[in-house]
């Protein structure tokens, strides 16, 4: 360790002259033995006061957590509240007090909640002990008015408080302002209030099991009028704090145990006893060296032998300082002399050689910011002769600057010169981490800002349309389900609109157009709907418009008109008139208590209808739509049970030739076997077989069977010259069924097609031209059915070529009585013979039709006059019959009635 020159040989001999020379390295140790003892003191004094601050820190963050857990879980339970009156604006008393009945169910510390509408108070929770607040006008209750408006303008919640409550007791004061979702206008203010002596047992800020002592202000540092709880002295009293964020407004916290901070551990005692112990035996071997050298003419070998301990003790001081990283340091002020040890001059950048310093040279080491601080605690311990603590930063050579934790204590030799003596060490390390800390919390708390921003936007975003603003799906079943409870003579109804050629727009213009034209339907909407009522997008071009009162079918037909006569009007997108129209469907609450999600049901079945009648019009629900609905479904179950259980079966018509009555074909006619009903017609079930898309399926089934009846014929020795088929569009765009005609042996002529002459023949279906040719390719035979009705061209049937035309029974029925229709049906035939296409009449039903369609030169005849459709065994006991010659029979009977 540097030897100090207040102990050099020189001056050691002289304060031996004077008798204290020999105890001064002795009084020198316990000095700064007692500097360290008193640091150690402190040290651990404030460590025990830090681990009573960390204890309390948490006790009141729970606190804190509590209060702010429990003031929002009623702020978000009055949300509901809110939402409710958004979605419906002209809630009344009976309405209000269910749902709050509701929200008061959960436990909370709402005391009582109250809405003004337009700012006055009108509706009231509980009812009875608030009756006197009806009428109350904010906008004239200077009390109130104020915080009111803060609300209004900021359209948000606000929170104020404690106040006093006229019922008794302190409250906070919610306040959320109110704007209707159906359009957006400010309708008024809901307060809530919340018992604050609740809150606070509830949270555990003032219960007897509590073991601090809490004070809340409204202002970081208060004054006596900013406290509401508890004492303003607990922020004067070195408390832990804590904050709580109520919106616009913060609550700050402060407490300390219970009788204050204990200012010393249990074991301070036995500590300060053993520091004192261990500085006894330090100090006393020197003291008893100094004797020995008072009476070294006794001794020498005695002194130098405490000298050797003098110096073990001061290397093991050195050791200990260099391991705990501390620079000792001394100053004299009288003499201006420092000195620093080679921690210290480590420590400053000084150079290693130079022990002696002066104050000037601590001074300029100094940060500048912080030279005005450091000096003055300097100088108030040298004038007071006290000890001082304090931290301040230093530059070094480079430029790089070291926070310093100072500790010293000022002391007065025996003779009087007054003297500082003390420790630095490098604490710069702990302030960085503080710092890093420090910026962590501030940066996690805006972090915490802006989550609650996005979670109030996402919900914003999760209850209405991105494309037209509107409410969306799931707005209108949060509203569906809120608004279950309502008034006996209030009504809902709801408007299901579904735009008619929206997808053409998409397809020719592109979804840019789309979107360009939902815009436009949302706001032609808006602009028809009242403030009480509100239109949302439930799908891609699918909207809801609900409106209500004592009799809302009136407004909702009204409505519902106005808006298909509005969309209809053409929308311009780019230079295009686009006319797009729309259906809509209206179903009204036929009582208070209807199902909402059945409404809409309802009035989904009334868009489905106006949309099967031609579409661009309004249907309102009835119990026959639904009773037509309900139909519907059970026959498409049914008739998919049907095609699963074989219940299509093949009828069989036959075909005889004009003038020899021969069999000359046969058609084959779907029928349904229904296990309950009996046996059904095509018209009974062929719509709903389209609806479903399952037409193609009953081809094939009647295809299949009909074939192997086909092969049975044959086998019995019948000689049936070719088979009709009736077969769709639908089937024969399915690649599977030529697929199944390439693998069947089909002798070419045998086989016949039917196809409906509404099916479309032009050029642009090149898929279905295709399909016949390949069909004629594979021996098939095309039958053009029900000719006459349908809007084939001759030049079609020119280049389709067809095998038959079938003439429709409505044009063979009035022959016997209409000259015009017989010309029509002669037309008809001197058509086919002039191309070569076989003429077949259907639904040939008297003697009369046989002379007229054997004279106009018809090749072939179906209908009842001959045979009805009839099962396969039936046609075949009538075909062996009717080969046996009964049909020599049939023509002298039309002979006879001729």
């Amino acid at each position: 360790m540097t030897s100090l020159p207040f102990l050099s040989k020189s001056k050691s001999s002289r304060l031996q002259f004077f008798g204290l020379g020999y105890f001064f390295p002795a009084i020198l140790a316990v000095a700064g033995l007692l500097v360290g003892v008193v640091r150690a003191d402190i040290e651990k004094r404030e460590q025990y006061h830090v681990a009573q601050q960390v204890k309390a820190a948490e006790q009141l963050a729970k606190v804190a957590a509590g209060l702010e857990t429990n003031i929002h879980g009623n702020v978000n339970l009055i949300y509901g509240l809110v939402a409710a009156i958004a979605a419906n604006p002209n809630i009344n008393q009976p309405q209000f007090t269910a749902l709050s009945e509701r929200v008061f169910d959960v436990p909370s510390q709402l005391r009582n909640v109250v809405a003004a509408k337009d700012l006055v108070v009108g509706l009231v929770y509980p009812e009875e002990p608030n009756k006197k607040a009806i009428g109350l006008d904010y906008r004239t209750n200077e009390l109130q008015r104020d915080a009111v408006m803060r609300a209004v303008e900021r359209r948000t919640l606000v929170i104020t408080g404690p106040v006093n409550l006229v019922q008794g007791g302190q409250g906070l004061i919610a306040r959320y302002p109110v704007f209707s979702l159906a359009n957006g206008r400010f309708w008024g203010v809901v307060s809530a209030v919340i018992d604050l002596d609740r809150l606070y047992t509830d949270s555990n800020v003032n219960t007897q099991r509590q073991t601090l002592d809490i004070a809340i202000s409204q202002r970081p540092i208060p004054a006596e009028r900013d406290i509401f709880l508890g004492n303003v002295a607990i922020f004067s009293q070195d408390p832990v704090k804590s904050r709580i964020e109520l919106g616009y407004d913060t609550w700050y916290l402060a407490a300390v145990p219970k009788g204050g901070w204990e200012g010393s551990p249990l074991d301070m005692f036995g500590f300060r006893v053993t520091a004192l112990l261990i500085a006894f035996c330090i100090a006393a071997p020197l003291l008893w060296a100094g004797l020995l050298m008072k009476q070294r003419h006794g001794n020498i070998l005695t002194l130098q032998q405490r000298e050797e301990q003098l110096e073990t003790l001061s290397q093991r001081l050195e050791l200990a300082l260099q391991a705990s990283g501390v620079g000792v340091w001394e100053y004299e002020p009288s003499t201006d002399t420092l000195i620093w040890d080679g921690r210290m001059r480590e420590l400053y950048d000084s150079a290693p050689d130079r022990t002696a310093r002066e104050y000037a040279d601590w001074r300029n080491a100094l940060h500048p910011d912080d030279v005005e601080a450091a000096e003055a605690y300097f100088r108030d311990a040298l004038k007071n002769e006290t000890s001082y603590r304090t931290e301040f930063r230093v530059m070094s050579g480079n430029g790089q600057v070291r926070h310093i934790r100072a500790h010293g204590a000022t002391y007065r030799t025996a003779s009087g010169v007054k003297r500082v003596v003390g420790a630095n060490w490098d604490v710069t390390r702990d302030v960085t981490l503080h710092s890093e800390l420090r910026q962590a919390q501030t940066k996690a708390e805006l972090q915490n800002d802006e989550l609650r921003s996005a979670r109030r936007t996402l919900e914003h975003q999760s209850l209405h349309d991105a494309l037209t603003g509107l409410p969306n799906r799931r707005f209108l079943d949060q509203f569906m389900t809120a608004g279950e409870k309502q008034a006996a003579g209030h009504r809902l109804a709801f408007i299901h609109i579904d735009l008619d050629r929206f997808k053409e727009v998409n397809d020719t213009l592109g979804h840019a157009a789309g979107d360009a034209v939902l815009k436009a339907t949302t706001s032609r909407l808006l602009e028809l709907i009242d403030h009480d009522e509100f239109a949302s997008r439930i799908g891609g071009d699918e909207f809801v418009v609900v409106t209500g009162g004592a009799e809302p079918q009136r407004r909702a037909e009204y409505l519902a008109q106005s808006i298909v006569s509005t969309l209809a009007r053409p929308i311009d997108i780019d230079g295009h008139q686009c006319r797009i129209g729309c259906s809509a469907g209206i179903a009204c609450q036929t009582a208070a208590g209807e199902e909402l999600s059945q409404l809409l049901i309802n009035a989904d079945i009334a868009l489905y209808e106006a949309k099967k009648r031609g579409r661009n019009r309004v249907e309102l629900f009835s119990k026959e739509l639904r009773s037509a609905v309900v139909l519907r479904k059970r026959m498409s179950d049914e008739f998919l049970t049907a095609l699963e259980g074989d219940q299509i079966i093949p009828f069989f018509q036959p075909q005889f030739d004009a003038h020899s009555l021969a069999i000359v074909g046969v058609e084959a006619l779907a029928r349904w076997q229904h296990p309950k009903r009996g046996l059904l017609a095509p018209d009974s079930f062929l719509a709903i077989a389209e609806s479903l898309h399952r037409s193609a399926d009953i081809d094939a089934i009647i295809l299949e069977k009909a074939l192997f009846q086909s092969v049975r014929w044959r086998a019995l020795g019948l000689d049936i010259p070719h088979l009709s088929v009736n077969i769709s569009a639908q089937r024969l765009k399915d690649e599977r069924l030529f697929k199944r005609l390439a693998d069947l042996p089909i002798i070419p002529g045998t086989l016949s097609f039917e196809l409906l002459e509404s099916i479309s023949f032009e050029d642009q279906d090149k898929e279905l031209r295709s399909a016949i040719l390949s069909l004629k390719a594979l021996g098939i035979d095309i039958e053009i059915d029900d000719f006459g009705t349908g809007h084939a061209s001759i030049v079609s049937l020119i280049e389709l070529g067809p095998k038959r035309l079938k003439i429709d029974r409505k044009l063979i029925a009035p022959l016997e009585a209409a000259g015009s229709q017989r010309r029509l049906v002669a037309s008809i035939i001197e058509i086919g013979r002039s191309q070569g296409i076989e003429i077949v009449a259907e639904g040939v039903e008297t003697a009369a039709h046989v002379d007229i369609l054997r004279s106009l030169g018809c090749q072939t005849l179906q209908g009842y006059v001959f045979a009805k459709p009839m099962p396969a065994n039936e046609f075949i006991t009538f075909a062996i019959d009717w080969e046996a010659g009964n049909h020599s029979r049939f023509a002298s009977s039309a002979a006879l009635v001729d």
